[in-house]
């Protein structure tokens, strides 16, 4: 871990405290922190105030029958994702589009695909699915 990342990782620990539940830095100027989502809304306001105010994707993965949301935040040439484990029957986060207006369209994505309701976002009608599709059915919980 170089300098700006023990730095930064110092930073996020003492303002989040005890409730980083994994910090990991595979390579240089990378960094993943896997939090609960109640710590969503903060961790992604201190990482702004750190200058991360570059969101260049909100992923979702399906994990058995929990989803894991992945917020990849950029500064200069250093790369912060946050990680949430979302539990089998609650699929729900807050939103951070009052934060970062430009995740407004990553998070009605998410929705569309994987259900996922972001609690507090203005707007999730359908972005990428028909306006006619099942409001149950996300292409990405498809069994095969």
């Amino acid at each position: 871990m170089s300098g700006i990342e023990a730095g930064l990782a110092m930073i996020l620990m003492d303002r989040l405290r005890n409730r980083i539940l994994e910090l990991s830095t595979p390579r240089a100027d990378r960094i993943f922190i896997r939090i609960d989502r109640e710590d969503l809304r903060e961790a992604v306001k201190l990482l702004v105030d750190e200058g991360f105010t570059h969101l260049s994707a909100i992923t979702a993965l399906k994990v058995g029958d929990s989803i894991e949301i992945l917020y990849h935040l950029s500064r200069n040439n250093i790369m912060v994702t946050l990680r949430i484990t979302l539990p089998q029957n609650d699929h729900t986060i807050p939103t951070i589009t009052d934060i970062i207006p430009g995740a407004m369209l990553h998070e009605q994505e998410v929705h569309d695909l994987f259900g996922v309701e972001f609690n507090g976002h203005p707007d999730l009608k359908p972005l990428i699915l028909p306006d006619d599709w099942s409001k149950d059915t996300h292409p990405m919980w498809r069994r095969r």
